[in-house]
């Protein structure tokens, strides 16, 4: 909305100096000039009167921008008599002005279209009917229907039918997902399918999309530090031009001279080209599924020399998976896997429910267990079949063993392994092997960013050092660090930004505090904690941790266009200056050269948008 009413009010002001020009123009023609020149004033002035605010308005707030040589060129045009220069100075600020305006709009357009798609109601069935109510008055466990079209407004899982599911806008990925009866449904998806039932699992306000959301809209408040990089630069040229102006005015006693300088130095790429740079760098990003809170992170990432990565949940999936199952003597897999995982199903813990999969991946029929008695973080015991079994800890099962039984067999050993133990009829019958998998891709990646210019990859994690080895062996990591707490993982982030900007990437709450440490924090999924996406500086909207090779690309491209406006642009914006100086340029020449410059620059500056 602010946009689009800088864009309407910079409409206004064009039409002001446009019509002017015109009008002046055609009075010139029939011999009144006197009347011309008043007609170019009156044009100049509105301009003139909205940039004198708007630098009042910036020196209230400590900021000096390059706005003051426009208003030095305009002003000094006036004074001197050259109301055409004036004028054609006006027009031409306008219109770099709306020209910035809109490429900044059509820069931000993926990041607005995240926010244009949030819903307002909600389909929910209540009492047998259908009621359109809005979003913010639907409850866990409500009813909805999701029609074909619809965006989904909540978090939850499907309770009817078959979710056939956009996300490109939410990940990036084009491809439709289908999501069955049970299976969990991320609001901001938008139903391509038939329709469907939902049962919320999240308010509104607490679901996926809403976080989304209110990232965006951060990340559209935010400046771009460049920009203020951009400022620390104006300043500079500011006095340059004030220098060069007054120089040539002094040497040649003509004050025209000096106001062709002013004008050749008005609007400065420095102002139009590095914003709209560093938003299309963000707007590509959120295309991408990379969400960049504002361009001080895009930035930063752009300069990263250090990446510090979490394992489980990062490197790996954070879903321990059955690897590997060993039998005893008399024992089948099968008959081992299928009393296991019976006696499982009445356990909710992650390990339990994980060997319960395993048992139905594999086509397995299972009983109903019965006198089930569970030891949390320990094991489970009952009976299947009328057998006794014990599920759990290697130390839990050989406890409710005898002493013969407990050295009955001898495992191979799976280096940084889970394992968990089974025992039947008071027998030890087998021992399933469960392993976090390496997520596919990762050498790969870890050698797409050392082409990109890092120097150190670091594995910062919790768990046991042989774990931390076992899962990073063969991959070019520099260094492993295992066993460390979150205000650890704080300091091992703060100690390696002495060799360069460090990148952080996480997916817990415990790995908030080194988010937030680093000079760029990632987290893992928009669906991941709230705590490391609130920190963090970007979030990778899907859970893929192949996405940090992209977002650097992206961030290094876009700085990188951005420095080459700013030097392109400066440095024929100073030849120019230096060619009104000697006379080469009149005021009016001036104005249509530094507008070419400015549209060349805002040209190039767009380049960051393309792939």
């Amino acid at each position: 909305m602010q946009k689009r009413t800088e864009l309407n009010l910079n409409r206004i002001l064009i039409s002001s100096p446009a019509a002017g020009l015109v009008a002046g123009l055609t009075t010139s023609v029939f011999g009144h000039f006197d009347w011309a020149n008043w007609i170019w004033a009156a044009g100049t002035l509105p301009v003139l009167a909205v940039l004198t605010i708007e630098i009042v308005s910036t020196l209230r707030h400590g900021d000096v921008g390059l706005d003051i040589v426009a208003f030095l060129s305009m002003s000094a045009a006036l004074i001197f008599g050259e109301q055409l220069a004036a004028c054609v100075v006006a027009l031409m600020y306008a219109g770099g002005q709306y020209l910035e305006n809109f490429a900044e709009g059509r820069a931000r357009r993926e990041m607005t279209a995240l926010l244009s798609r949030v819903p307002r109601n909600a389909v929910l069935h209540r009492n047998g009917e259908l009621k359109t109510i809005p979003i913010d008055e639907l409850a866990v466990g409500d009813r909805l229907l999701i029609r074909q079209g619809d965006v989904v407004p909540v978090d939850g899982v499907v309770a009817a039918g078959v979710a056939v599911l956009d996300q490109s806008a939410l990940t990036g990925e084009s491809i439709p997902i289908q999501k069955r009866m049970g299976e969990p449904v991320t609001s901001g998806s938008t139903n391509v399918g038939d329709a469907f039932d939902l049962i919320a699992s999240r308010k509104a306000a607490e679901s996926t999309y809403a976080g989304i959301v209110q990232l965006v809209e951060a990340a559209q408040r935010s400046k771009a530090p460049m920009s203020r990089l951009a400022d620390q630069f104006a300043m500079a040229f500011l006095v340059a031009t004030v220098i060069m102006a007054g120089a040539a005015w002094f040497l040649t006693a003509n004050p025209i001279r000096a106001v062709a300088v002013l004008v050749v130095a008005t609007p400065c790429p420095l102002i139009l080209a590095v914003p709209i740079a560093i938003v299309s760098g963000l707007s590509r990003a959120a295309k991408r599924g990379i969400l960049v809170k504002g361009g001080k992170a895009l930035e930063a990432m752009a300069r990263v020399r250090t990446l510090v990565v979490d394992k489980t949940g990062t490197l790996t999936h954070g879903r321990a998976k059955v690897t590997a199952v060993q039998t005893a003597s008399g024992f089948s897999a099968e008959e081992v896997v299928r009393i296991a995982a019976s006696l499982d199903q009445a356990s909710k813990h992650i390990v339990a429910q994980t060997i319960v999969s395993y048992a139905r991946q594999l086509g397995l029929r299972l009983a109903l267990p019965v006198g089930v008695i569970e030891t949390p973080g320990e094991g489970i015991e009952g009976q299947v079949d009328g057998r006794d079994v014990i599920v759990g800890g290697t130390r839990f099962v050989a406890s409710r063993l005898d002493a013969g039984e407990r050295a009955a067999e001898t495992w191979r050993k799976y280096s940084g392994a889970l394992t968990v133990s089974a025992a039947i009829d008071g027998k030890l019958a087998g021992e399933f092997v469960l392993a976090d998998e390496l997520r596919a891709g990762t050498p790969e990646l870890l050698r797409d960013l050392k082409a990109l210019g890092l120097e150190r990859a670091i594995l910062a994690t919790g768990d046991r050092c042989e774990v931390a080895e076992s899962v990073v062996a063969g991959l070019p990591f520099d260094a492993v660090r295992s066993d460390l707490t979150p205000d650890q993982k704080a300091m091992l982030v703060l100690s390696e930004r002495k060799n360069g900007p460090v990148m952080m990437v996480g997916d817990g709450v415990n790995d908030a505090p080194a988010l937030a440490a680093a000079d760029i924090g990632v987290a893992m999924g928009a669906g991941g904690a709230g705590a490391s996406a609130e920190v963090a500086d970007v979030v990778l909207l899907v859970d893929r941790l192949d996405r940090i090779v992209p977002a650097m690309t992206i961030a290094q491209r876009s700085r990188r266009i951005a420095l080459q406006s700013v030097y392109v642009g400066i440095g024929l914006s100073i030849l120019g200056m230096f060619g009104a100086a000697l006379g080469y340029l009149t005021p009016v020449q001036g104005a249509l050269l530094q507008e070419a410059i400015d549209v060349a620059v805002i040209l190039n500056a767009l380049r960051a948008l393309k792939n």
